[in-house]
């Protein structure tokens, strides 16, 4: 059996298996089904920051809400400047001894830039 190819973070996943055609004949981009939104879920020390963050630690943000930051990877922030409100993302757990999805979550509001960016005490800061 051959292996399946997994998705790059934040690539839409599209398990739609008939194609869609436009009026003339030609097949379109598929639709959009889920993201994949990658996190680590177990403590990292990177700068003297804690990068954890686990789909238990997004619960329990206020109204089960955060801003993804630290996000520098130009093809996953042009997925994320995809992403529209009410859009379903799989929660991925990466780097962990059990690394697979997590759960679901659901995009609150589109991209914006990243605030870490700007603030010299921040972990995400660009120099």
């Amino acid at each position: 059996m051959p292996k399946r190819k997994r998705s790059p973070p934040g690539k839409p996943v599209n398990n739609s298996t008939k194609s869609s055609e436009t009026s003339n004949g030609t097949a379109s981009v598929p639709s959009y089904r889920f993201w994949l939104m990658k996190s680590e879920p177990e403590s990292r020390i990177e700068n003297g920051f804690d990068v954890k963050f686990s789909i238990d630690d997004l619960i329990r943000c206020e109204n089960g809400t955060d801003c993804w930051d630290g996000v520098r990877n130009y093809q996953a922030r042009n997925f994320m400047k995809s992403m529209k409100t009410g859009h379903k993302a799989f929660f991925y757990h990466s780097n962990c001894k059990n690394p697979g999805i997590a759960g679901i979550m659901m995009v609150t509001k589109e991209a914006y830039p990243d605030h870490t960016q700007f603030d010299s005490t921040q972990l995400h800061y660009d120099r």
